[in-house]
């Protein structure tokens, strides 16, 4: 199966468990794969048959920043659930990394992968 990328997309958002993480905002990486036939695009070389990747990053980016979990698990199963409903890919392999949570660590966060439920 062919897959879709996009690595790298960066999100502000209120996330975390602690009062003072409700009260800003904080930067989150998104790196997603997502299993999409890509030979009825290749064959027609037309936009209109693709993923398009502009418009899941834009959907999950207004996602994210309209959201307020405490856990990053929480929002990496909620984004890769949005991906897989709205966007109609088979599977999704999601990392969500929090930069900075922890001193000494380039970044913290899951590493997830969901597929459609079958039937």
């Amino acid at each position: 199966m062919d897959h879709v990328f996009i690595e790298g997309l960066e999100i502000e958002a209120v996330i975390g468990i602690y009062d003072w993480e409700r009260e800003i905002r904080q930067p989150l990486v998104f790196d997603l794969e997502m299993e999409f036939d890509n030979r009825a695009p290749a064959a027609s070389d037309a936009i209109e048959h693709t993923l398009d990747y502009s418009a899941v990053c834009a959907r999950i980016s207004a996602f994210v920043a309209a959201s307020r979990f405490g856990l990053v698990e929480t929002l990496a199963e909620r984004v890769a659930a949005l991906v897989i409903e709205e966007f109609g890919v088979r599977r999704v392999a999601l990392k969500l990394t929090k930069p900075g949570a922890i001193r000494n660590a380039r970044g913290v966060g899951v590493r997830i992968e969901r597929e459609r439920a079958s039937g």
